[in-house]
């Protein structure tokens, strides 16, 4: 899953640097990210809670 969420944000970010470039949305981050910043923690916390850990596997 970490793996997964790591290639998905690179998706995104990369598609919103490219419509940028082209002039295709004009939106500027920084202001997008004064507004998400929460969503973002969130997002990051659900990613943490929900990938395995390795301490916890139990050995037979």
């Amino acid at each position: 899953m970490k793996g997964n969420v790591a290639a998905i944000a690179l998706i995104v970010f990369g598609t919103f640097f490219l419509l940028t470039n082209l002039g295709l949305i004009n939106v500027s981050l920084a202001d997008l990210f004064k507004t998400w910043w929460p969503a973002i923690l969130i997002a990051v916390g659900v990613a943490m809670f929900f990938t395995p850990n390795q301490n916890n596997r139990h050995k037979d």
